[in-house]
């Protein structure tokens, strides 16, 4: 019997939804994230981090159609974050799990912060004023076993 992905073992696009939520929720509260946070970004902010999540964790290709990896890092290429914002948002989508209400199983707790420890660090790699985005860069792909090929 295969394992269910890791979207699937959350509770599908209502739990990633609720995880985006509540990541944003505690990102607007952070004194040091609020402010990019607070700005108006896209209106469906939210739906569209929550989208980029799924189909990374593997679910369905929901972001692929709005630009994929590279929009999602031409969105942070150049804007010189100090390390703290990027230590601050993984501690936020950490605790956010909780708020979230996803499965509090260690094992699957582990594999998404390991996949947000990698994400933030792969987005803060293209923070420097100078940084580029490659062309076609690939959606990552995470699984029970870390990034897949």
């Amino acid at each position: 019997m295969a394992r269910p992905s890791l979207y699937e073992y959350a509770g599908g696009s209502p739990a990633i939804l609720a995880l985006a939520a509540a990541h944003h929720q505690r990102c607007l509260d952070d004194p040091v994230l609020n402010h990019p946070f607070s700005h108006p970004g896209h209106p469906q902010h939210v739906e569209r981090l929550a989208a980029y999540w799924a189909e990374v964790l593997g679910g369905p290709a929901g972001f692929t159609p709005f630009g994929g990896q590279a929009q999602m890092l031409g969105i942070h290429c150049g804007n010189e974050a100090p390390t703290e914002m990027g230590e601050r948002f993984y501690e936020c989508f950490v605790q956010a799990m909780d708020d979230a209400g996803l499965p509090d199983d260690p094992e699957f707790r582990g594999a998404l912060a390991a996949y947000m420890r990698w994400a933030v660090d792969n987005v803060m790699d293209h923070m420097s004023r100078d940084a580029e985005v490659p062309a076609g860069a690939p959606m990552p792909r995470w699984s029970w076993d870390g990034r897949q090929a």
